[in-house]
C-alpha cells in the first residue's frame, strides 16, 4: 500500500513552522507575498512573529515584509509575539509601539496578561517616547492670540512714543534716552507676553503623552495558522 506524500505547506504554515526553505520557494518561485493575508487575514509576517522565527522574519522583511502590516482586527505582528527577542527585532525594524487596534487595545495591553516581560519592554519604550515628547514639544499659541498680543503691544508703544515726543517738545529737551527706554520696556513686555501665551497653551497637554495603563478585560487574540 502506497503511503501518500505529505501535502506541501502554504506560506503561512511554513512561516509559522520556521521552514525558511519553503517560505523562500513560495516567495521566489510562486510570487507569494510576505504581507499576503490568508482567509483569516493572518499574514506570513504575523505567523513568523507569533512563533518567534526571527530568521524567517529577516527574510520576509528583505522581500518587502511590513512589520506594521495589520490583520482585520488591526493587529500588527507585534501583537502576536511571545518572546522578548522577537519583539526587539520588530521594534528595531520599525514596529510601532504606541498604537491601538480596532478594539482600542495597544500591543502592551494585548500582551500584558500572558507575556509580561514583553509588555514591560514595550512599556519602557512607550514611556520613554512619551517623556521625550513631553519635554521637547512646544504647543504654539493660536494665530489669533498672537495677533491680539502684537496689536496691543504695538499700540502701547506708539502711544508711549507720542507722549514722550509731546512732553519733550513742551519741555524743550532731547527725547532720545526716554525713547530708548520705552522701546526696551516694549521688548521685555513682548517676551513676557510670548512666554505667557506658550505656557497657557501647553498646560492642558502635559499629561497626554503618558503611556496608557492596562485595561481590564482585554483579551489577547492568539489565532494560529493550521
Amino acid at each position: 500500500m502506497a503511503i501518500s506524500a505529505r501535502p506541501l505547506s502554504n506560506i503561512w504554515v511554513a512561516a509559522g513552522d520556521g521552514d525558511l526553505n519553503r517560505v523562500r520557494e513560495l516567495v521566489e518561485l510562486h510570487s507569494a507575498s510576505p504581507n499576503g493575508p490568508d482567509e483569516n487575514s493572518y499574514t506570513p509576517m504575523h505567523a513568523a512573529a507569533s512563533y518567534g522565527h526571527i530568521h524567517v522574519l529577516e527574510y520576509l522583511v528583505s522581500r518587502g515584509g511590513d512589520v506594521n502590516v495589520t490583520d482585520d482586527d488591526g493587529d500588527t505582528p507585534l501583537y502576536t509575539v511571545e518572546n522578548l527577542e522577537t519583539a526587539q527585532y520588530l521594534v528595531e525594524h520599525g514596529a510601532v509601539v504606541d498604537r491601538r487596534n480596532s478594539e482600542g487595545i495597544s500591543p502592551i495591553e494585548h500582551l500584558s496578561e500572558d507575556f509580561q516581560e514583553v509588555a514591560n519592554y514595550l512599556q519602557s519604550l512607550s514611556s520613554s517616547l512619551g517623556q521625550n515628547h513631553s519635554q521637547n514639544s512646544v504647543v504654539q499659541p493660536s494665530q489669533h492670540s498672537q495677533d491680539v498680543a502684537s496689536e496691543t503691544l504695538t499700540s502701547g508703544l506708539i502711544a508711549s512714543v507720542q507722549d514722550i515726543l509731546r512732553r519733550a517738545e513742551e519741555e524743550g529737551r532731547d527725547p532720545d534716552e526716554e525713547l530708548q527706554q520705552a522701546v526696551a520696556r516694549a521688548v521685555l513686555d513682548g517676551l513676557a507676553t510670548g512666554y505667557q501665551l506658550t505656557d497657557s497653551g501647553t498646560g492642558g497637554d502635559r499629561d497626554r503623552s503618558q503611556a496608557p495603563g492596562d485595561d481590564e478585560g482585554s483579551q489577547a487574540k492568539r489565532s494560529r495558522t493550521e
